[in-house]
């Protein structure tokens, strides 16, 4: 259904990104997920929808609001089952952005991304179980928001 989707994202921004690299990930994944998403909560009838997303107190807060930004539901996932996979992804995007700027042969580059890549997958199919039962995501949409939630986390 076409009206089963986020039409705006917003995240805190009180605390800045730890870099520039970090923060065009962080732009680059909202964007993304802007123009092309599915996400469908269960009982919330029609969207589109508008999503708050935060952490608070060591959990994944999704505050679901209607297009008038009126709220909808609010829950939260416990951030356990997540934290290895935010640790190494961190650690990827951080070899990633390293290698880059000292200029490691494109080889080495490459391999990171596909760390990075294996690591993203891994997260968005978490997410996507993690989130049965109460909204309903497609692939990109879930890798989209594990973007996020890594950035959010890294932002903590």
């Amino acid at each position: 259904m076409p009206d089963r989707h986020i039409i705006r994202l917003e995240l805190p921004d009180a605390i800045p990104a730890p870099s520039a690299y970090a923060e065009a990930d962080r732009r680059a994944a909202v964007r993304d997920l802007l123009a092309g998403n599915r996400f469908d909560p269960k009982g919330l009838g029609r969207g589109p929808f508008v999503l708050h997303l935060s952490i608070r107190d060591g959990r994944l807060v999704f505050d679901i609001r209607d297009a008038e930004d009126r709220p909808l539901r609010v829950f939260a996932l416990a951030l356990g089952p997540f934290r290895r996979l935010i640790k190494d992804y961190h650690l990827v995007v951080e070899s990633h952005e390293m290698a880059v700027h000292e200029g490691h042969p494109e080889a080495r580059v490459q391999a990171i991304d596909m760390g990075r890549r294996g690591l993203h997958n891994e997260g968005a199919e978490l997410l996507a179980e993690r989130l049965r039962g109460r909204i309903d995501l497609d692939f990109e949409t879930a890798r989209r928001l594990f973007t996020l939630v890594c950035a959010l986390h890294q932002r903590i």
